[in-house]
């Protein structure tokens, strides 16, 4: 018969073991002091030398099974029925079919689906490790910064940004992306980040582009496909795509996307602001962030480099080309949206380069302008990028046009010449409203005062006051004081009768 335990430490199965081969060539105290038990334990075992697992029952159950009457018939019919159907899910239809089971139930469900499914489930995707080469791979993704809330100048920035990462090494480059997952984006992005490493990877692995993808047709798609294949080989990189929707596969760089999003958002707390005084100053930024990563790895980056190809002489083009034409209205559309240009371009046709975050306007050879780039409205609504001093000569002749003028809002430059303009319409004729807009928006275009004006008329706003014309006028008229007071001395005449002599003599 099996002696009851004795309180205190039990004898673990190693120590029996250990104990059973030193009583081998050893006496029992011996062996037992050598075990770590007493000389006494050492006797009670050589009356009942079974290990453990040989002396203990199966466990029975403590409870009767709550699932024993319907796992069968219910619970495996759902599995088998939808494999994917969660535990939870499973759990709460259980409950409300049997409320009398109660919520206990749940870890059992669960623990006894996950035994289920190793038995009798699917077979699941398994994911091949590889063996990184320096110089072999290089990743591109885009990933959403939405969730940081950043700000520029107090408006809100929606953006991605476009990860560049060495399998390798970890060398990362972030480039904030201001559209979409397009091809000028991920062109941009690439070659900043190869010629802010200095070299070339061997092979480019891209997402397929699914979202540059998205709504052309087959030629469009093909001529995307055919720019991604030529911008990869003018650096000399084999393009390869992932499947589409396989995310592990671009597994390097997706994992890596976390760390950094929360890399940016730890350094935007330290910061202690999430607004910036303007988009160059939070790429600056960023740039700082993967900086400081890159500084992390320097190591392992350079020896990745001593493996890289050598850049080629030149960037290749990273942006798209559109021909335009300037209409009656001063401006051009452009992927559904209306840009102003000067007026004495109407009717010329312009050849624009459009990038990620601007275009440039040429006429010719000869570069017209450079304006930011917009973006259509998500329901498809028309946006417009407008510069008020492209038309604000014939606003002048013509102010009440600006009553029910289709990009009013977009034609001032600021948020305080709008609030004037709701102000006086509120408390003006209409006439007189617009009339008085309009010389506002010329008196910062002929004087150049667009920032100080609105400082003026944000002042008064808040004082309940409406612009005073006449004021202002005088407030930023040039100033008498500093126009150089010139003065022109004339030689007298009789300097020319000196000069006579001497010049009959040299035209004999």
């Amino acid at each position: 018969m099996r002696k009851p335990p004795l309180p205190g430490r039990h004898i673990t199965d190693s120590q029996k073991r250990r104990y059973m081969k030193l009583r081998q060539t050893d006496t029992t105290p011996i062996a037992a002091a050598r075990s770590g038990f007493s000389s006494s334990s050492g006797y009670r075992l050589e009356q009942d030398p079974g290990m453990p697992p040989d002396q203990s029952q199966p466990r029975g159950r403590r409870r009767a099974d709550p699932l024993a009457a319907i796992w069968e018939d219910e619970i495996v019919g759902m599995l088998q029925a939808a494999p994917g159907l969660r535990p939870v899910a499973i759990f709460e239809e259980i409950l409300r079919r049997h409320p009398e089971l109660g919520t206990g139930v749940r870890r059992t469900l669960e623990r006894r689906v996950r035994q289920w499914r190793a038995l009798h489930g699917p077979e699941q995707e398994v994911i091949f490790r590889q063996l990184h080469e320096p110089g072999r791979m290089g990743l591109s993704d885009f990933t959403d910064m939405g969730d940081l809330a950043i700000t520029v100048a107090g408006a809100p920035l929606g953006h991605r940004l476009y990860h560049f990462r060495l399998v390798y090494s970890g060398f990362e480059h972030a480039h904030v992306v201001l559209g979409g997952e397009s091809y000028v984006a991920l062109a941009e992005g690439l070659q900043n980040a190869l010629w802010a490493l200095g070299g070339a990877p061997q092979e480019h692995r891209s997402d397929s582009l699914s979202a540059a993808f998205r709504n052309l047709d087959l030629d469009a798609r093909e001529d995307l496909t055919r720019r991604y294949d030529a911008l990869c080989a003018h650096y000399g990189m084999e393009p390869t795509r992932n499947n589409t929707g396989i995310a592990h596969e671009n597994g390097s760089v997706e994992s890596a996307h976390g760390h950094l999003k929360k890399t940016v958002a730890d350094a935007v707390l330290l910061r202690g602001s999430h607004d910036f005084a303007d988009l160059a100053a939070y790429r600056r930024f960023i740039d700082e962030v993967t900086g400081r990563h890159n500084a992390k790895v320097g190591p392992r980056i350079d020896m990745e480099r001593a493996a890289l190809r050598a850049l080629p002489a030149r960037r290749t083009l990273d942006f798209e080309e559109a021909i335009v034409t300037v209409t009656s209205s001063s401006g051009f559309v452009l992927r559904k949206v209306f840009y102003s240009a000067p007026s004495r371009l109407i009717g010329h046709r312009l050849r624009v380069r459009l990038y990620d975050d601007r275009l440039e306007v040429y006429l010719g050879g000869t570069l017209q302008m450079t304006r930011p780039r917009g973006r259509a409205h998500a329901s498809g609504k028309h946006d417009h990028v407008v510069d008020y001093r492209h038309v604000i000569h014939s606003l002048k002749r013509k102010p009440m046009a600006l009553m029910g003028l289709v990009y009013r809002d977009k034609l001032f430059p600021r948020h305080a010449y709008a609030r004037a303009f709701e102000a006086m319409v509120a408390a003006l004729p209409v006439r007189a409203a617009c009339r008085t807009m309009v010389e506002l928006l010329a008196l910062a275009h002929d004087r150049g005062c667009e920032a100080e004006l609105a400082q003026h008329l944000a002042q008064d706003l808040d004082a309940g006051r409406l612009p005073d014309m006449t004021s202002l006028r005088a407030l930023f008229a040039p100033s008498s004081a500093a126009l150089p007071d010139i003065r022109v001395s004339y030689a007298p005449l009789t300097a020319y009768d000196e000069l006579a002599p001497f010049g009959a003599g040299v035209a004999a």
